[in-house]
């Protein structure tokens, strides 16, 4: 990394497809002054049903294109990613502080008021190791129901954010969850907060829905604030955005964001 002007530098965000966007506009909104730089893998979504070896593939190519954009920090802001290859980004780049993301278990402990909570993540999450700790920690007197919400990140990148069809699919999902007296539900993907008002009109006022993006824009600022890496006003902040397939759906998720003017390129591999 060259750390010349390190503070200058973008911070690297990046998801199997749009998804990820959710977690990069909770940092846009946190930090403002910061540029971002942000890699959708659309061209090889979903990552919840390939094996953690693939997603580990995927995720040291990509990181290492952001590294060779001089990002100062990656944001791994996928949970299937983050579960399958952050321990070995780490270790590979011990250099780079990455950040990872992890279902919300502990806030919707904290919130839940009937010892039940809903999580919905994918198939890959929930093999994980890291999510297995998380219970381990946190739920040992508490009820979880999980469901992988299969097919709904193809949903969500078609853009069907309030269709019927995916109103009838998050209802097969979270209706069995309320019927046995779940009022918190977690969002283990970081597509699933583009669904986030379809979900609540579904669930109800009672029921709430925990987003785990501003903390970890919190947490971000906090690894810049230590290391003395926060972007000074010298010059406006970027921000770029990378698919390596179709660019309509990052368009339409964009437009919905906070980001003014944002670059938008396709990526071609070498």
């Amino acid at each position: 990394m060259d750390t010349n002007h390190i503070h200058q530098q973008a911070i690297g965000v990046f998801d199997s497809g749009i998804g990820g966007l959710t977690v990069a506009n909770a940092i846009h909104t946190h930090l403002s002054k910061e540029s971002i730089y942000y890699f959708g893998d659309t061209n090889r979504i979903p990552y919840g049903t390939k094996p953690a070896s693939t997603v580990l593939q995927y995720c040291m190519e990509i990181s290492q294109f952001l590294l060779d954009q001089s990002c100062k920090v990656i944001v791994v802001a996928c949970n299937t990613a983050t579960a399958a290859a952050l321990p070995q980004l780490r270790a590979t780049w011990p250099q780079v502080p990455f950040v990872g993301m992890e279902p919300a278990v502990k806030p919707a402990v904290s919130a839940t008021k009937t010892g039940k909570i809903g999580v919905l993540a994918t198939q890959t999450t929930f093999k994980s190791p890291r999510y297995q700790r998380l219970l381990e920690r946190f739920v040992e007197s508490y009820e979880c129901f999980e469901n992988p919400c299969i097919g709904l990140v193809e949903l969500i990148e078609a853009g069907c954010w309030d269709s019927r069809e995916t109103e009838t699919l998050l209802r097969s999902i979270v209706e069995p969850m309320l019927a046995k007296g779940v009022d918190t539900l977690v969002l283990g993907c970081t597509h699933y907060p583009f669904v986030k008002e379809l979900l609540q009109r579904i669930a109800g006022p009672a029921v709430q829905i925990i987003d785990p993006a501003p903390a970890i824009a919190r947490r971000l600022e906090s690894i810049l604030i230590d290391k003395g890496w926060q972007r000074q006003r010298e010059t406006k902040p970027e921000q770029k955005f990378w698919v390596s397939g179709d660019k309509d759906a990052l368009e339409k998720a964009l437009s919905r964001l906070d980001f003014q003017n944002p670059n938008i390129f396709r990526f071609q591999s070498q």
